[in-house]
């Protein structure tokens, strides 16, 4: 799924990871697979989604992101926390449980 300028319509916590398409970064390409892994495994609770800020360069100016990978959880349409930088599955899991 990809977030754009309007965001993405979920009853579900919403997961967003801003990412470049063109050059993805070395932490950008770390953390993809464990965010396509929680995706999967957290289907029920959150919605995982890509941001692509060389298409769309002002909603990362928004939300105030300054480095990739930034994620960003959505909840209501509000957004409810930021973490910045890859870390681990267990780590973002814990984060994403936090705040849904």
């Amino acid at each position: 799924m990809i977030f754009g300028p309007n965001g993405v319509d979920s009853p579900l916590g919403l997961l967003i990871e801003g990412a470049i398409d063109i050059n993805p970064s070395g932490p950008c390409k770390q953390i993809a697979p464990t965010l396509e892994e929680i995706s999967n495994e957290m289907a029920d609770d959150v919605v995982v989604a890509k941001h692509n800020i060389d298409n769309e360069p002002n909603t990362p100016t928004k939300y105030g992101i300054r480095g990739i990978p930034t994620m960003l959880f959505f909840s209501g349409g509000e957004l409810k926390a930021t973490k910045v930088g890859a870390t681990t599955k267990s780590n973002i899991v814990s984060w994403i449980k936090e705040n849904l």
